[in-house]
């Protein structure tokens, strides 16, 4: 009896390796499409005029002949609210403009004038 054993446990043993399942699939999440924060990076408004935001400093330039149109620095008073300090190169002006962040990609700017316009974050 004692060969037997041993022989036995190796059948039950090879038996049961061979039943195995497939390995699972390990979870891996989705990966998630990342909302900036803040206003950094390239925006637009209805006219095709674009805005770019970056580290502080801000300028607008046509599309069409890349013309430099305003230059200036940003502030983020709050993670929401931005104020520009920006002077116009057409105009020869300077002036303060304060943008609300609406949501991750639009911007809702009053001048210190008065005047208000909206912006789009650009792809």
């Amino acid at each position: 009896m004692h060969i037997r054993t041993p022989l036995i446990l190796a059948a039950i043993a090879a038996t049961l390796s061979a039943c195995q399942s497939e390995p699972r699939e390990s979870y891996r999440p989705m990966p998630v499409a990342q909302q900036r924060i803040g206003v950094d990076g390239a925006w637009s408004d209805p006219n095709g005029i674009v805005s770019t935001f970056t580290a502080g400093t801000f300028s607008t330039r046509t599309t069409d002949t890349n013309q430099l149109l305003a230059t200036g620095t940003y502030i983020n008073v709050t993670d929401k609210l931005v104020e520009i300090s920006m002077t116009s190169l057409v105009r020869n002006t300077q002036q303060k403009v304060n943008c609300a962040l609406v949501t991750p990609s639009q911007l809702n700017c009053t001048t210190d004038k008065g005047a208000q316009f909206s912006l789009q974050r650009r792809a």
